[in-house]
């Protein structure tokens, strides 16, 4: 009995005096703890003793996901450059909010030491220049989703370099990239393939071609944005209609196939899957906030694959 006592008393002694940071770092905190935080907490932990800022720099130097989008405002530039000086594997990272101070300088080492990027969201970073999205398409061919939205910085060489060299992409925010045009378009919808979601909304620039291009080769899209998209035409719409009407569901009636009633393309057939293929004509909202003239409105439509093959469907 007397063992025993000793025993759970030495067992007492020890845990009084055991520490978080005694636990392995690498095995069980990396892994385990610190994983399950928010960034802005392990920031502020990082301020806690010179040994939480060595864990937390080893937690940043192994993670695959750095999401600024909720304290982007409040990092110095200086510490995000800090934190990410030895992340050589990260696959998800997000500057959206950080428009205020993220620029090349800051940028350019990180995209250039993390080639497994799979998805960079650059929205609203007004200060970053063409020469972020031309080392994005360098560096990172494994890039599946890219967030450009209110980039006007984005041009058109730039856009034929991502395309060239990142086939693999499935999705792309291209809101408000108003230096665009339909040539790039273009080129970005014949090169990606493999696009599902693509926003070409707010840009007076993008047309019917565009919009018939798309169509043409991207047999696997399932969203597309046209929103505030002045310049295309119902015919397009109708088009697009024509490739994927397999799951027209709701159509606007200014986009009914010619010869058509709203209510014969709503009725579909027996058995077709319920997904909505929805022509939005609030277009003149949006883009009146986003600084784009009123007038006719483009569209946001969501479509599953279509079978070109079979061509458009009579009825």
């Amino acid at each position: 009995m007397a063992l025993q006592l000793h025993t759970v008393s030495k067992s007492m002694h020890f845990f009084s005096r055991c520490h978080l940071l005694d636990l392995p770092w690498e095995d069980v905190l990396v892994s385990h703890i610190l994983c399950y935080l928010p960034l802005q907490h392990l920031v502020s932990l990082q301020r806690v003793s010179k040994q939480f800022h060595s864990l937390i720099q080893v937690y940043l130097a192994n993670c695959r996901t750095f999401d600024l989008s909720l304290i982007g405002p409040s990092i110095p530039k200086e510490a995000f450059c800090s934190m990410l000086k030895d992340n050589k594997v990260l696959h998800r990272l997000s500057l959206h909010n950080c428009s205020d101070w993220v620029t090349d300088k800051e940028l350019l080492p990180v995209i250039g030491q993390n080639q497994h990027l799979q998805r960079v969201d650059m929205s609203g970073c007004a200060c970053l220049t063409r020469h972020s999205l031309v080392a994005v398409s360098l560096s990172c061919m494994h890039l599946q989703s890219l967030g450009l939205a209110h980039c006007e910085w984005v041009d058109s060489l730039s856009l034929r370099s991502l395309a060239d060299h990142c086939g693999g992409l499935q999705s792309i925010d291209l809101t408000a990239c108003r230096q665009l045009k339909d040539d790039a378009i273009c080129y970005l919808a014949k090169k990606c393939v493999k696009l599902r979601s693509l926003s070409l909304a707010v840009n007076a620039n993008v047309t019917d071609e565009s919009v018939e291009e798309v169509a043409k080769n991207c047999r696997g899209l399932e969203q597309l944005d046209l929103t505030g998209c002045l310049r295309v035409r119902d015919q397009s719409i109708r088009y697009i209609i024509s490739y994927f009407q397999d799951s027209c569901r709701v159509l606007p009636e200014a986009a009914v196939p010619e010869g058509e009633s709203l209510s014969q393309c709503d009725r579909g057939e027996p058995g077709t899957p319920k997904e909505t293929q929805c022509c939005d004509r609030r277009g003149a909202d949006y883009a009146e906030g986003s600084g784009a003239s009123s007038g006719h409105t483009g569209v946001s439509t969501r479509y599953p694959p279509p079978d070109i093959a079979k061509g458009p469907k009579s009825h």
